[in-house]
C-alpha cells in the first residue's frame, strides 16, 4: 500500500523502518514482533488528534493491568508523532502507536515503542445517511478487555477473514448469556424509548465511547449502563456504534433484523451533530498541552 509507513521511537527521535511489499495494513507490519498495546487513531487538519491525552492513559493503563514496568516515555512519542504525522504526505492518516512486549528486534531495532501510518479514508458520507448492517462473532471475545492488547487485533483478523460477507460492516461480540458487548473494533449502543443502554462491563473503555457518554446530557438522553440482550434487538428503536476513525456510525440492521424502521434514528443524528462540534472544539496536536 501507498503511503504505509512505520517509525521506531528513540532518543533521537524516529527512525524509518523498512517494510515488505506484501505489507497491506497495519496488521501486517506486525507479523514476527511478539504484540503488546496499542491504540489506533486518526489525524484531524493533518497533525491534530482527538483525545490523545486518554489514549496516552489507556496505554498506560493497559500496561500497569499486564504488570508491565516498562516505563513510557510519553513526551518522547508526542514529540514522534508530531513530527511524523507533520510530515506525512497526504491529508490525513490512520495512526497507530504500539508498545510492544519485548523490543523490535525482528525489525532491527531496539525500540519497544512503535508508530504506523496509513492513508485515512474517510467514510462516504452516505454510509452515515443509511446506517450499516452488523452481525454476530460468536466465538470471539477479549480475555482482558479493559487492555487494547494488539493479540485481539490479529484474533480479529483471522475471524473476519473467516466469516467474509460485504455487507456485515462489523461483528458484535456476546458474553456467555447472549448480552451484546461490544464490536470487533468499535463500542455500540442501543436506544430504546429514548433511553441509551450500553455495556457496563466486558468492553473496551473506548475513547469514542467516552465522548458520546459525556454528551448525552446535551442531547437530553437518559442512560443506561446494562447491555442490550440479543433477544431484544427487535424492540429497539436506533443504534449505533462508535471508534475514533468512524466517529458515531447509525446501525439499521443486526443479523438480519431491522432496527426501528430500518434507518438512521433522530437521537443518533443528534448525537452525530454533537459528536462532529466536540470534535472541532477539542483537536490539536500532540506536542498541544
Amino acid at each position: 500500500m501507498d503511503h504505509l509507513q512505520l517509525f521506531a521511537v528513540t532518543k533521537s527521535g524516529p527512525q524509518p523502518l523498512p517494510l515488505p511489499d506484501t505489507v497491506t495494513g497495519f496488521d501486517d507490519m506486525f507479523d514476527g514482533l511478539k504484540p503488546g498495546i496499542y491504540s489506533a487513531l486518526r489525524t484531524f487538519s493533518h497533525n491534530k488528534f482527538l483525545c490523545l491525552e486518554a489514549h496516552l492513559a489507556r496505554t498506560k493503563g493497559s500496561m500497569a493491568l499486564l504488570g508491565w514496568d516498562y516505563q513510557l516515555d510519553e513526551q518522547m512519542l508526542r514529540e514522534a508523532l508530531h513530527q511524523v504525522c507533520s510530515a506525512y504526505p497526504l491529508t490525513d492518516a490512520r495512526v497507530r502507536f504500539d508498545v510492544l512486549a519485548e523490543p523490535a528486534h525482528y525489525l532491527k531495532s531496539d525500540s519497544r515503542v512503535l508508530i504506523a501510518l496509513m492513508p485515512f479514508t474517510p467514510i462516504p458520507p452516505e454510509v452515515y445517511r443509511k446506517g450499516v448492517s452488523l452481525s454476530y462473532a460468536l466465538g470471539l471475545s477479549r480475555q482482558r478487555p479493559l487492555a487494547k492488547l494488539a493479540g485481539f487485533a490479529l484474533q480479529r483478523r483471522v475471524y473476519a477473514a473467516a466469516h467474509p460477507d460485504p455487507t456485515v460492516y462489523e461483528h458484535l461480540m456476546l458474553d456467555h448469556a447472549g448480552n451484546i458487548l461490544e464490536g470487533g473494533g468499535s463500542n455500540f449502543y442501543g436506544l430504546r424509548d429514548g433511553v441509551l443502554y450500553t455495556a457496563r462491563e466486558g468492553v473496551l473503555e473506548g475513547i469514542t465511547r467516552k465522548i458520546v457518554l459525556s454528551l448525552l446530557a446535551d442531547a437530553a438522553i437518559p442512560l443506561n449502563l446494562k447491555p442490550v440482550h440479543m433477544d431484544e434487538v427487535g424492540q429497539l428503536d436506533e443504534a449505533a456504534i462508535s471508534g475514533s476513525s468512524r466517529a458515531l456510525l447509525p446501525v439499521v440492521e443486526i443479523e438480519g433484523q431491522p432496527i426501528g424502521d430500518g434507518r438512521p434514528g433522530p437521537l443518533v443524528q443528534r448525537l452525530m451533530t454533537l459528536y462532529s462540534r466536540f470534535v472541532a472544539e477539542h483537536i490539536k496536536t500532540a506536542v498541544d498541552s
